[in-house]
């Protein structure tokens, strides 16, 4: 394990610098390391039981950090890659080659340099594989392939820049032992490493000795690409109960309280004076009692939780409630808004407090399908936890008419559309050998509203459309679309978002929303356009109109449609939109 200065916000651990992802300081280059390695005494915890059920964990901790005062390294780390450069000699090795010791920053031309001398600077190029797999370029094998050499010839490599462009093209290997240079150019392509390099099933993150075997050829990729690390998250919302001040002041006695044999009358007394008069013993065995059966159940999964949610959303809560990490209010329903709002809007809610978790179950590379066959581990050895953090929040929830949804989903424009992208996600399968995503059309167009919303909320709301999330519960049954905020940087929550949920406020938006994003600076191309985003995933989408920020975005920016919300230019298309009805009543 290597010592660094560097720091990062907890919630980056999970959506930037997680477990096996790489994390950049200043000219060095580190992996985070596996849970094995972690401190969990210094982990605190976080409470939300339907999430940590759903994962099939025990708890669920966030990553340690210690006091601003302590100099105490928290999240241990690991150096990748380890080939190094020396940008004074251009030699090329491991950081105990060129320094002569592991942790050397420096190669040996540059000791007499003094401070002023250049530190070594990590290699480019990583190699990796569908499993996950990570491991070093084979510059080595990249340069001798198929080259003649001396059996006793030493084999001092460097590389060297043309400087004429910064692409791969213009970086070139050379070896002391006299073989023929060759340049970096090609090295990125998919099948670049064919009889260059077989995956040796490496995983840095948990150790040497949790190797595999693999024998998959590798792809070589940029050390800073996108495709390195893909964390697989899953979040839950706390609702009732879980969000009432019961259950939290439960959850803060829960190592005393979860073993019902350890549990005794002057223990629940003592408990019970804790709370000042607010909760009676009885009170606190129920609850307790609750708990237990929840954690003892079976687990639920991904569509459980958002059905939860859902329902708990629809209904809302009484009044404002102190302490309770949700508040959802009733806003409006059809019939209730001074101007007139799509049809097929069902109800408005106000959510002026809520509470998320993420959890952090897995990463996988070079794409982003949380696969259950390719997602890589978090640690050697099983583990009763995973890695969590907690946001504070607020927001608006629409709810929609499932019925008048799928109805208009039956019409032909709308299964037109639906059978393009249904198209594009089976050779999706098709090229990643998994089974393809299920096209629900009506998913796409409410997924394509919500980034109008989130684009007109970051204009009237006064939040960077970056601290705005989409939470969709969409199925066969419930139709409903959370926009809310739940940043822990300073973007904050200040109201703003949920105050948009006044009638008034909210039918303004919506309709300078849809006016605003009816029509793109790119159209007609993107209006027009029959596949684009990644794997062909979208169709009429690009940055110009409904593309988010990724941290917005829940499906990764696939799945988006302007098209079904306005209808194309093609004949009998015009008004086929799901809002085109609402845009000719408003626009007349």
């Amino acid at each position: 394990m290597s010592k660094i200065d560097a720091k990062a916000r907890r919630s980056q651990l999970l959506s930037t610098y997680g477990i096996g992802g790489l994390f950049p300081s200043e000219t060095s280059s580190f992996m985070i390391a596996g849970l094995d390695y972690w401190n969990e005494d210094r982990a605190p915890a976080v409470s939300e039981p339907r999430l940590a059920r759903s994962l099939g964990v025990r708890e669920l901790k966030m990553p340690p950090a210690s006091p601003k005062d302590k100099k105490t390294r928290d999240v241990p780390v690991v150096r990748f890659p380890q080939t190094q450069i020396c940008p004074a000699c251009r030699k090329i090795g491991r950081t105990h080659d060129l320094g002569g010791d592991w942790n050397a920053d420096k190669c040996k031309c540059q000791r007499k340099a003094g401070p002023s001398g250049a530190a070594l600077s990590p290699f480019r190029l990583i190699t990796a594989c569908m499993r996950g797999h990570v491991d070093e370029f084979p510059f080595f094998q990249w340069l001798h392939n198929h080259q003649v050499t001396t059996p006793g010839d030493t084999h001092q490599m460097v590389m060297k820049s043309l400087g004429r462009t910064s692409s791969l093209e213009d970086l070139v290997l050379e070896c002391s032992c006299g073989v023929k240079e060759r340049s970096l150019d090609g090295a990125s392509r998919s099948n670049a490493m064919k009889g260059v390099l077989v995956c040796k099933g490496k995983r840095p993150w948990l150790g040497p000795e949790y190797a595999e075997d693999c024998g998959e050829t590798p792809r070589v990729l940029q050390r800073g690409a996108s495709n390195v690390w893909f964390p697989a998250v899953r979040s839950a919302i706390s609702i009732p109960p879980y969000s009432e001040p019961l259950a939290k002041f439960v959850n803060k006695h829960w190592t005393s309280l979860k073993d019902p044999a350890g549990v005794n009358d002057v223990l629940l007394r003592n408990i019970a004076e804790e709370s000042r008069g607010r909760f009676t013993v009885d009170q606190i065995v129920a609850e307790a009692e609750r708990r237990r059966g929840d954690e003892e159940g079976e687990a639920i999964g991904e569509e459980q939780l958002r059905k939860q949610e859902f329902g708990a959303l629809l209904e809302g809560t009484d009044g404002v409630k102190d302490e309770s990490d949700f508040v959802c209010e009733r806003a409006g329903s059809a019939g209730d808004f001074p101007e007139p709002v799509p049809a097929v809007l069902t109800d408005l809610r106000k959510v002026t407090r809520l509470r998320e978790v993420r959890a952090l179950y897995g990463f996988s590379r070079l794409n982003g399908a949380a696969d259950p066959d390719t997602m890589c581990k978090l640690s050697g050895e099983p583990k009763d936890w995973l890695p969590a953090i907690e946001v504070i929040g607020e927001g608006i929830f629409l709810a929609f008419d499932r019925e008048a949804l799928t109805s208009w989903a039956c019409e032909p424009f709308p299964e037109g559309r639906r059978r393009k992208l249904q198209a594009s996600a089976n050779k999706q399968g098709e090229q990643f050998n998994k089974p393809p995503i299920k096209v629900d059309i009506a998913k796409v167009a409410l997924h394509t509203f919500a980034h109008v919303l989130i684009d007109q909320l970051s204009l009237d709301a006064g939040y960077p459309a970056s601290s705005l999330r989409e939470r969709l519960f969409v199925d066969e049954e419930m139709a409903g679309i959370l926009i809310y905020t739940a940043s822990s940087d300073s973007a904050g929550s200040l109201g703003g978002v949920a105050s948009q949920a006044d009638p008034d406020q909210f039918a303004s938006a919506v309709r300078e929303g849809l006016i605003r994003l009816s029509w793109c600076s790119s159209d007609p191309v993107c209006i027009e356009s029959t596949a684009s985003g990644t794997d062909a995933l979208n169709l009429a989408a690009c940055h110009a109109c409904v593309l988010a920020p990724e941290t917005s975005c829940e499906l990764n920016n696939t799945l988006l449609d302007r098209a079904l919300l306005f209808g194309t230019h093609e004949p009998g298309e015009e008004d086929a939109g799901l809002f085109s009805e609402y845009l000719a009543q408003v626009q007349a």
